[in-house]
């Protein structure tokens, strides 16, 4: 079967081998190879460069990703790049506003949590330090 555009596939029964979504074998090319998950930059990236077959497996109910097999030459090229784009002072800088920006958004997550929780305790006005507390922790 040739590759197509993307598909989700779940591991075969040898090493380089894949059941589609109809359950049908499907060869790895030889100059493909697999990227492991755990960056989405790169494997965002792998995905929009063309032909592609994700690896799955479903464990309960959750979906497993096992990575993204893709041309080996494909793969190299966009880690250089996302490798020299990672490494200016722009990225750094970026990387740097946005968990600022994420670190607000997380304090005022807090404060609106403890709020509701003290509004939903309703303790008595004498008890307020202890609600104060409870909601806190």
């Amino acid at each position: 079967m040739a590759p197509a555009d993307s598909i989700i596939c779940t591991p075969g029964p040898e090493p380089r081998k894949l059941l589609g979504p109809d359950r049908q074998i499907i060869a790895i090319p030889p100059d493909w190879s697999l990227l492991p998950p755990g960056d989405p930059g790169i494997t965002r990236r792998v995905k929009a460069a063309g032909n592609h077959y994700v690896v799955q497996i479903k464990k309960g109910r959750k979906l497993f990703s096992l990575g993204v097999w893709a041309p080996a030459s494909t793969i190299d090229r966009i880690r250089a790049e996302l490798d020299a784009e990672r490494s200016t002072e722009q990225y750094a800088r970026k990387q740097a506003s946005a968990a600022k920006r994420r670190e607000k958004q997380q304090d005022e997550y807090v404060e609106d949590f403890t709020g509701a929780v003290f509004n939903f305790l309703k303790f008595d006005p004498g008890y307020e330090q202890l609600a104060r507390r409870l909601a806190v922790a």
